[in-house]
């Protein structure tokens, strides 16, 4: 065999010796893919291994179902800024929702930077509690499937979380995380279970993934710049929400926001900006939903700033978030119901700046209508009635 022949096979031998060595299986560290053995030590020894590794490490999930009652994955002292985790199997939250229902989080990362996470699927098992909610019990509030936070860096592809207590997907104060290819499902009857929540974070994008919940597919809190959504299915759930924001007098702002290619399909809303009907100085900005297809939702555009359930903790106050600059372009499809559009704006702090740009939405083959208070921009592609805009 000539030099030339040989140079390339030891390479190679030399390049897949260096990925074994810098793999980690978490079965080598104790983890049981039987759904009945507590793994959740295992996980964690594997990523103080991975952390402390000098060099890119990938942990590595084998098939089976692995039963993990709480992970915390702290990565303020890791030496290692590329960390993989690839997941071929299923992580299980304990059935009995009392194990963990008062936890803030069952699986979290946080100060972690260069994290990514592809394939697998994270299962909460969250029936038995959604069940005591809506028979009215004193259950526990309920914990968020996956957490990432005060983060960067951070890449989600190809991942699945189902039936989550509560949320399934935290994003809270991080920076450049993409989540793409990923599947959200839970009934659309089960509470509080929001896909993707994400607040005080900058430069986060959510595409080509399927979500479906109880509640929001995807929801924007305070503090967020930066957001792109693309290519996203929602339904069953609540459509995709800006806030509810405004609680806090105090409250940072929500600005720079894409959505766009979007379908939404029976859910209640489509695309929402909420405020509470309370002081505040927070703000709504720079937001573009473009390119949407509504099928049977009952609420396609609707702008709430009289958010008030129960209306016990508002003052009867004007909402103090400022909304402008809010673009609705090429949104197109059915109606639920009559008002296609609902504009309910703050009588203290007026919506300015609203465009409503090429809308051909219907409701049972004629015709929807727009309710429009205390907003001011410009229509154009949708009927006008007096009191719009």
């Amino acid at each position: 065999m000539s030099p030339l022949v040989i140079v390339p096979l030891l390479f190679s031998l030399f390049l897949n010796l260096s990925l074994a060595e810098n793999t980690i299986n978490v079965q080598n560290y104790g983890a049981k893919s039987n759904g009945k053995t507590d793994s959740s030590k295992a996980f964690v020894n594997a990523w103080a291994v991975a952390c402390s590794s000098t060099s890119p490490t990938t942990i590595y999930v084998p098939r089976g179902n692995y039963l993990i009652r709480t992970a915390y994955f702290n990565g303020q002292t890791c030496k290692s800024k590329a960390i993989n985790i690839r997941i071929d199997g299923t992580l299980l939250a304990p059935s009995d929702y009392n194990v963990i229902g008062n936890a803030e989080n069952w699986i979290k990362f946080e100060k972690v930077t260069g994290v990514s996470i592809y394939g697998g699927t994270f299962d909460g098992q969250g029936s038995g509690l959604w069940a005591c909610k809506n028979s009215h019990k004193n259950c526990p509030k309920g914990t968020t499937a996956l957490t990432f936070y005060d983060s960067n860096n951070i890449i989600l592809s190809g991942v699945t979380t189902q039936n989550s207590q509560m949320f399934h997907i935290l994003i809270d104060t991080c920076h450049n995380v993409k989540l793409q290819g990923v599947k959200i499902s839970a009934p659309g009857n089960s509470p509080n279970t929001d896909g993707i929540h994400v607040k005080l974070s900058t430069g986060v994008s959510i595409m080509n993934s399927h979500i479906g919940t109880g509640d929001d597919c995807i929801s924007i809190g305070p503090g967020n710049s930066n957001l792109w959504i693309e290519g996203i299915a929602c339904g069953p759930g609540h459509g995709i929400s800006i806030g509810s924001l405004g609680w806090k007098i105090e409250e940072s702002g929500v600005q720079n926001v894409t959505v766009k290619t979007v379908t939404f399909t029976e859910t209640t809303n489509g695309v929402r900006v909420k405020t509470w009907a309370r002081p505040s100085n927070g703000f709504v900005r720079h937001v573009l939903f473009q390119h949407i297809v509504m099928i049977n939702v009952q609420n396609p555009i609707i702008i709430d700033q009289n958010y008030c359930p129960n209306h016990e903790p508002c003052p009867r106050q004007g909402s103090g978030i400022q909304i402008s600059d809010i673009t609705y372009q090429d949104i197109h499809g059915t109606s639920a119901t009559k008002t296609a559009v609902k504009l309910d704006c703050s009588k203290t702090n007026p919506c300015s700046s609203i465009k409503l740009e090429d809308l051909n939405l219907s409701y049972k083959g004629q015709s929807t209508e727009a309710s429009c208070i205390n907003a001011r921009g410009r229509v154009s592609g949708l009927d006008k009635p007096t009191n719009c805009l």
